[in-house]
C-alpha cells in the first residue's frame, strides 16, 4: 500500500512544475509557502540563515500528540541558538478555531502555518503524518522522519547539534 502511495505521490509531482525531482538528506529543502493562521504569507525563505525544524501535523494524529510536548521542550531549549520550530498543520479548511484550542491545549508556543490542501506533504514527498524535517542555515535538508519524533529517534540528536553549530 505504501509502494502504491509512494507512487501516486509520484506521478501527481511528475505532472506538476512545484514538485521537486528529488527529497533528499544533503540537498537544497524544496521551497515551500503557505500561511499563519491569522492568514499572514510566510515561507521557508524567509527563514533562510536560521535552522529550521519544520513538523508536519494535524489535531485528529494521534502520534502527533505524542510528539508535541518533544517539540515544545525542545522550542524552550534552542530558541536562544536560533532553531526555529515551526508546526504546519494540514487540519481541513474552516478548522482554525480547532488548531487554535488544539494549539492552546498543548501549550505549543511556537508558530503555527497552515496547509488545509497539504501542499506540505506533495513539496517534501511526504506521506502521513507527522514528518518532520531538518533544514540548516543554508536551506539544505539536514535529517527528515515519518512518524512521531522522540529523544530516542536515530540520528535526530546529532543531526540537531550539528545545525545548530554550523
Amino acid at each position: 500500500m505504501r509502494r502504491l502511495a509512494a507512487a501516486a505521490a509520484a506521478t501527481v509531482l511528475a505532472c506538476t512544475t512545484e514538485g521537486p525531482a528529488r527529497v533528499e538528506v544533503g540537498l537544497e529543502a524544496p521551497s515551500y509557502a503557505t500561511r499563519t493562521l491569522a492568514g499572514d504569507s510566510v515561507s521557508l525563505a524567509l527563514l533562510r540563515g536560521k535552522p529550521v525544524l519544520l513538523n508536519v501535523w494535524a489535531t485528529w494524529c494521534l502520534p502527533c500528540k505524542e510528539e508535541i510536548p518533544y517539540l515544545e521542550s525542545l522550542h524552550a531549549q534552542h530558541a536562544a541558538d536560533g532553531l526555529q520550530i515551526v508546526g504546519v498543520s494540514v487540519d481541513a479548511r474552516g478548522d482554525e478555531a480547532k488548531i487554535e484550542a488544539f494549539a492552546r491545549d498543548f501549550r505549543m508556543t511556537y508558530p503555527i502555518w497552515r496547509d488545509p490542501d497539504e501542499r506540505v506533504n506533495a513539496r517534501f514527498l511526504a506521506i502521513g503524518v507527522p514528518s518532520t524535517y531538518l533544514i540548516d542555515r543554508d536551506g539544505i535538508l539536514r535529517w527528515k522522519h515519518l512518524g512521531t519524533l522522540r529523544p530516542s529517534t536515530p540520528g535526530f540528536t546529532d543531526a540537531l547539534a550539528q545545525v545548530l553549530r554550523d
